[in-house]
């Protein structure tokens, strides 16, 4: 029976798909990680809060890091990876609790959902959070299809 449980890259023309998203808008990437549309501590959250759903140890690790380095709490990180998030400042709450919801979903979330986050935040935050949520999960489906690979040429041994 297979453990492997974490959500990975089924297909290439999933990867290919994610990959040519996130090229498209790199640009739009590149405004949002230099001109601080979001705080580094508010992406760390919403990174970690979509990593904790898809059960990336890789991004977990390297994102634990870099929150800490934002100033979030190791408790809050801690907490953050076990899916709790009442502990987020007010104003990230939403937006956390969309990042959760935006990974559950396989990221296609419910039109309601993004009609409240865009309400919330407004259009260009909004678009900022799910260009940050795309990006980790792209990270995190490649460090779970890596483990997976580990898992499967090792019988079992490797990569969980």
């Amino acid at each position: 029976m297979n453990k492997f449980k974490r959500r990975i890259y089924r297909t290439p023309r999933q990867f290919w798909g994610d990959f040519k998203f996130l090229a498209k808008n790199r640009r739009e990437i590149r405004a949002v990680m230099k001109q601080n549309q979001l705080s580094p501590a508010f992406r760390e959250r919403l990174m970690l809060a979509v990593t904790a759903v898809n059960g990336c140890r890789y991004c977990s690790y390297f994102h634990a890091r870099e929150a800490l380095v934002t100033g979030i709490s190791q408790e809050d990180v801690e907490l953050l990876l076990s899916g709790v998030v009442d502990h987020c400042p007010e104003e990230e709450v939403a937006a956390v609790l969309y990042a959760q919801h935006w990974a559950e979903s396989n990221a296609h979330p419910d039109p309601e959902a993004r009609r409240k986050l865009v309400e919330i935040y407004g259009d260009e935050i909004a678009a900022a959070i799910e260009l940050t949520l795309a990006m980790i999960r792209m990270g995190n489906l490649m460090g779970n299809t890596w483990d997976y690979f580990l898992y499967r040429i090792s019988f079992g041994h490797w990569g969980i």
